[in-house]
């Protein structure tokens, strides 16, 4: 593995994130929320921005896109299916697409149900997942745009990915996303494990990010809706899984 990460805050409760490859001196920001935090962290790490890599079109993931581009003339990437709602795309990607940042491949995987033209960036060499609002440390997006099938769909395509695979999101809701999470899988050993080691992490003003794909197929109830604590938590015993998904995420609304 070759590249470098660097995540910070941006705003109250957004992620920013630069990934670097040192082989190349390319650099990508996933989202472009602010542009003054972003500068801030090109600024203190010494990077030039080159790429610009968009999950989905909200304008706290957006805002700073056409400035930051004017600015620093960085290659906007961005999902084809959202090129009526996002500017300056200079590269439209859906399914299957790869996109470079420097030496670092990225495979585009479509992830509705947030919004409908959502994607998620792979690397599989890097072990890196970019999941913008479709999967969160033990959460998931609001469904603002698609439906439950489609964010069960997008959940178990990301669930499929390799146990040591990288997660990074949008935002810090793992504390907010516990308080939930422990009212329907109480029993759950490693999900309390999770919750201390989360709540220590805050205390002393950490990230609780990055998580990886298997820890949250382990503490994540959005992605052990096929359980059977959960469908019994939810009282839908016997109804298949994304029925208990979509039972889950109206509760947490």
């Amino acid at each position: 593995m070759t590249a470098i990460i660097h995540q910070f805050a941006v705003g109250a409760d957004n992620f920013g994130v630069l990934v670097h490859d040192p082989s190349t001196g390319a650099t990508a920001s996933i989202d472009a929320g602010d542009e003054a935090p972003i500068l801030a962290a090109l600024g203190h790490k010494g990077w030039t921005l080159t790429d610009i890599l968009i999950t989905h079109h909200h304008s706290d993931h957006i805002a700073a896109l056409s400035q930051l581009k004017a600015r620093l003339g960085a290659r906007v990437v961005a999902p084809r299916a959202d090129r009526h709602r996002i500017p300056d795309i200079d590269v439209a990607v859906g399914e299957g697409d790869h996109i470079q940042v420097g030496s670092i491949d990225f495979l585009t995987i479509e992830t509705p149900g947030h919004t409908s033209g959502h994607v998620s960036f792979y690397s599989a060499a890097e072990k890196l997942l970019f999941a913008g609002d479709t999967l969160f440390s033990l959460g998931c997006g609001r469904l603002f745009e698609g439906t439950a099938q489609q964010m069960w769909t997008s959940l178990s395509r990301l669930a499929s990915l390799p146990d040591d695979t990288r997660l990074y999101c949008g935002h810090e809701y793992t504390l907010s996303n516990a308080k939930f999470a422990v009212k329907f899988d109480s029993d759950n050993a490693a999900l309390r494990a999770r919750i201390a080691e989360a709540e220590a992490l805050r205390a002393k003003g950490a990230f609780t990010l990055p998580s990886t794909i298997g820890k949250e197929k382990q503490t994540n109830p959005f992605l052990r809706a096929a359980e059977p604590g959960l469908a019994s938590a939810v009282g839908l015993v016997g109804y298949k899984p994304v029925e208990i998904f979509a039972a889950l995420r109206e509760a947490k609304n």
